[in-house]
Parts: structure tokens; C-alpha cells; sequence
């Protein structure tokens, strides 16, 4: 008996041997990302996975076009809703707006609605429209803010570093936000609708009817980039521009309360320019890899561009991957189109977020977005449902053009490079930390705007003509980078922000006699004095602390 369980036990030890030599040589073949991201709960490799998968169908051209959208000619024989919005993470914010002003709101979500535990960065001054438009009290704006630090750093490897202060360096808890705005919207009237995925909607003269269950006179659509509607519309057109994104929160980080809002210490590689983020957070400190590419169908894939960001964390940060305890990851891809807002060729549908397509080609934030233009949009929306201004030439009205976010599209251009063009490996850097070493000489009120999306007018012709009598030969090594046709595109929409700066500063004196017109005259030449008035930057404000 004792000789048969030596002889087991030396079988176990030997198994045992054989069982770690197996898995140590599994564990060498799995890519860094595979392995960081097995010891982080919920599974996050999956999830990487699955949107990896939505990438390669937009780049090679193989996403579905759905026909969601369908056009009646009679009429509903009765409307429940004033408006039913489809999409809750963002949609929240404009529907307890709208219940404010005595609309009846509904809300239809596929899942339970409720923030993630990551925070969202974002300014004082835009954080003021909650409290502006009675969603929040101060007190529980104050709650809302998960983390406050200053400064936040702008480095470029070929140029010295740059503080700014009070810029995205509020952290907002999106759990608490959502859920008090969900509780606001039902207290109000709301009907929110959980675990109800958008289907179809179907316009009538009089209405829409919504998964042929709701019927509405107006639809928000707040799904976000790769929202049926929006895929509908676009018909397969790839976007113009991308911005990859890869991420984590963890702690046993050096304790540092500064932030980094674009920074750089690698030249070009894999035909990219990698750019980095890192803000504090209430469980850590989370840690962004961003790129801007095109969606050519060579490009690589996110678990790429996370095999590289954790090779070059390290380096960035100065710390061992092995100090660290990931807490969670973050990861997507966010298209972007030159030819913007998207305008619906239907009546009754409004998109609006990401939905849109209005946000930034740099910063491609859609929470920020959203908040920036919520007062107006609220208004705008109340005084459209008052006019019954609902068909898709005035609702396009609520998504106007806006020449000081086109601008922008040369910058995102000179920041990437083709799949198959040629450019000097710091030639990006030395780009980036010219211009913004000259907008910080200028004056803080010329880079805080930039570094916020608002671009505009003087502050950039100072910022260009300084860089160009002082740079000449950085800014003709751009010129053929960005190439011609864009450049010229860039001349339109720089004509047309000096245009919508002097008509703003026109506009101020419209508002008597706009108020003397009738209400459907009234909507449209509000929502000029917005377009005007945002086009140009001048909604901006400096808020300080």
C-alpha cells in the first residue's frame, strides 16, 4: 500500500512538473495585453475583442446598413409623447432638461441606465450649465466632483513642459451624475424605460412612432456614433478621421496631483504619432494612449495599440508594470467626418451627442460636447416643439456648422500620417511644440480656449502669423504633409470664422427686433445668433476657481 502511494505521489510530481512547464510556455506565448488584462475583473479582454471587431469592419467597409428608418404617409391617430429620446448615458442630461420646462419626456435605454465607474475630465465653466438650468443644486454639484487637481501639463519631447490651470481637471463621478438626473427626470414626469433597445421609428405628418409602441411628435436620438439611425444616414461612408483610444485606472502610481493633457515622447512609429493623457482619480490614476489615423484597412488593431501601451507605461510614467494593481481598462475608437453636423434628410429626428457628429476632430469628447451646448440645445429644442418647427430643414437649425471646430481639421491632419506617406519621424513633435510654446508667449486667454475646443478668431491669426514669420521653414515642411486640397478647405472655414466673429459681434443688436417677428421667425433667427455665437467661440467664458 505504502509503495503504491509513493508511486502516485511521484506521478502527481511529475504531472505537477509538466502542468507548470505547460503553462509557463502558455503564458509566454500570450501578448502583454492578454496577460495584464486576465488579472482585471469582468472580463475586459472580451470586451476589447468585441469593439477590435467593429474596427475591422469599419475599416475594411463591412458594417451593416440597417433600414430602421421608415416614412408613412397617414397620420398617427394619437401622440403620447411631446419627445421620446433613444439613447440614455447622455440622452439624460437633455431629457431632464426638457421635463423642466413642462414637456412630456420619455426615455427608452437597452440596459439599466447608470454611469461607469470612470470618471469623466471636464471644466468648471461647462460643469455651470447643470446649475444654470436647475438640474442640479450647488450642493449636489459639488457631490457630482469625484477628484479637483491643478495644474495640467502640455510636453512635446522636442520642447519644454507647460502648465495651464483649471482645465479639464475636474473629475465627475458618472454614477452620481446619472443617477440624480434619473431621479430629477422622474420626479419631474419622466417615463424612463429601461432594457429597451431602439428597434424602429417610423415618421407621420403628425408624429413618430417609436419600436411601433411609442409615438412622439419629436425623436432625440442619443445612441452615439454607431447609432442605427446615424448608420442609415451615412450609408457605409467611412469617417474622415479616427482617434484610437487605450487606457487603464490603477494604483501604486508615485502620488502626483498634476494631470497631462496631451504629451509626447516617442517619435512616429507604426505611421502614427502616440499621444498621452493621465488625470487622477478617486481609485487610482488613469492613463490614456491616443492616436489620429484614418480608418485605411491596414491600420492596426486596439489590442495593438494596448500591447504598446503597456511596453511604453513604464517610460511614461517612470514606474514597473509589476508596481501596478490595474483596476479596470478603457478602450474605443471614435470616428469623425469632415462634412458636419450630420443633417437628416427626415422631419421628427434630432440627433444629438456623438449622434450628431458635431464634437471636436481632436478631442472627439462626447460628454463635453453635449454639456458645452445643453443650454442651447434645451432652448432651442423648447422653442422648436412651441413653433412645431419639426421638419428636418428647421432642426437642422439645432446642429449648425460651426467654422471654429472645421478649423480644427487642418490640426488633426498635420497630427497623423498616411498609411503610405513619408514624413521626418519628430516632425509632429516639433510642429506641436513650436505652436504652442507661441500660444503660451501670447497670453493664457489664447491657449486655454485652444485646449478646450474653442478656437477662435484673433487668438488663432496671432498664434499663425507669429509661428509663420518665426518658423517659415517648419510651416512649408507642413504644407505638403497636410497637402493642398486641405489646405484650401482649411482657407473656407478660416474665412468663415473671421465671417461668424463679425457677425456675432453684428448680432447683439438683432435681439430687439428678432423679438418683434412671429415665433416661427423667432426660432430661426435665435438659432443663427447660437450658430453665429459658438461658431466663432464666443460662448466661451473663463471661469475662474
Amino acid at each position: 500500500m505504502q509503495s503504491l502511494l509513493s508511486h502516485v505521489n511521484a506521478m502527481q510530481e511529475r504531472y505537477d512538473l509538466r502542468y507548470a512547464s505547460v503553462r509557463s510556455s502558455c503564458i509566454s506565448f500570450m501578448s502583454i495585453t492578454e496577460q495584464v488584462l486576465a488579472n482585471i475583473p469582468g472580463n475586459p479582454l472580451e470586451g476589447l475583442r468585441r469593439v477590435d471587431a467593429l474596427w475591422k469592419s469599419l475599416r475594411e467597409d463591412t458594417v451593416p446598413v440597417p433600414n430602421v428608418v421608415q416614412v408613412s404617409e397617414r397620420s398617427l391617430n394619437s401622440v403620447d409623447w411631446d419627445v421620446v429620446i433613444c439613447g440614455g448615458t447622455l440622452g439624460i442630461l437633455l431629457g431632464a432638461a426638457l421635463v423642466q420646462k413642462g414637456w412630456r419626456v420619455a426615455l427608452i435605454e437597452r440596459g439599466i441606465l447608470k454611469g461607469r465607474e470612470q470618471e469623466w475630465n471636464i471644466s468648471r465653466q461647462e460643469l455651470n450649465a447643470f446649475v444654470a438650468l436647475g438640474l442640479l443644486s450647488e450642493a449636489e454639484l459639488e457631490t457630482a466632483i469625484a477628484t479637483q487637481f491643478n495644474p495640467v501639463r502640455v510636453s512635446f519631447s522636442e520642447g519644454s513642459d507647460i502648465f495651464v490651470r483649471d482645465v479639464l481637471n475636474i473629475g465627475v463621478d458618472p454614477v452620481y451624475l446619472l443617477e440624480t438626473l434619473k431621479q430629477t427626470f422622474i420626479k419631474n414626469g419622466g417615463n424612463l424605460i429601461e432594457n429597451t433597445p431602439f428597434e424602429t421609428v417610423e415618421i407621420h405628418s403628425n408624429g413618430v412612432s417609436i419600436n411601433r409602441s411609442m409615438n412622439a411628435r419629436l425623436m432625440l436620438d442619443a445612441m452615439g456614433h454607431f447609432s442605427p439611425v446615424v448608420r442609415q444616414a451615412r450609408q457605409r461612408k467611412k469617417p474622415d478621421g479616427v482617434c484610437l483610444v487605450v487606457g487603464t485606472c490603477a494604483k501604486g502610481f508615485t502620488h502626483n496631483e498634476t494631470g497631462d493633457l496631451i504629451t509626447t515622447f516617442t517619435p512616429i512609429q507604426k505611421q502614427c504619432q502616440y499621444f498621452w493623457e493621465a488625470f487622477p482619480a478617486r481609485d487610482g490614476r488613469t492613463t490614456y494612449l491616443f492616436t489620429y489615423l484614418d480608418a485605411d484597412r491596414d491600420r492596426f488593431s486596439l489590442e495593438t495599440l494596448f500591447d504598446d501601451y503597456f511596453k511604453l507605461l513604464p517610460e511614461y510614467q517612470n514606474v514597473e508594470l509589476d508596481q501596478l494593481e490595474f483596476v479596470r481598462t478603457l478602450f474605443g475608437f471614435f470616428p469623425c467626418y469632415r462634412k458636419n453636423p450630420l443633417h437628416l434628410k427626415w422631419d421628427r429626428i434630432l440627433p444629438i451627442g456623438d449622434s450628431s457628429g458635431s464634437q471636436s476632430p481632436l478631442s472627439f469628447g462626447g460628454f463635453g460636447a453635449i454639456v458645452r451646448h445643453l443650454e442651447r440645445l434645451t432652448n432651442g429644442i423648447d422653442q422648436a416643439l412651441r413653433c412645431e418647427m419639426l421638419n428636418h430643414s428647421a432642426l437642422s437649425l439645432l446642429q449648425p456648422y460651426q467654422p471654429n471646430l472645421s478649423v480644427t481639421w487642418l490640426f488633426q491632419r498635420s497630427m497623423s500620417v498616411g498609411v503610405n506617406q513619408k514624413a521626418d519621424l519628430d516632425q509632429i513633435n516639433q510642429l506641436l511644440a513650436t505652436v504652442f510654446a507661441e500660444m503660451q508667449q501670447s497670453r493664457e486667454q489664447v491657449l486655454k480656449p485652444f485646449l478646450q475646443d474653442v478656437v477662435q478668431f484673433i487668438p488663432l491669426s496671432q498664434t499663425l502669423l507669429k509661428t509663420g514669420i518665426s518658423h517659415p521653414a517648419l510651416v512649408l515642411k507642413i504644407i505638403p504633409h497636410v497637402g493642398i486640397p486641405a489646405l484650401l478647405d482649411w482657407m473656407l472655414h478660416y474665412f468663415n470664422l473671421a465671417s461668424y466673429t463679425a457677425l456675432y459681434l453684428i448680432s447683439q443688436r438683432l435681439k430687439p427686433w428678432i423679438a418683434t417677428l412671429p415665433s416661427s421667425q423667432q426660432y430661426e433667427w435665435n438659432r443663427r445668433l447660437e450658430a453665429w455665437q459658438y461658431g466663432s467661440g464666443n460662448d466661451y467664458q473663463d471661469i475662474k476657481e
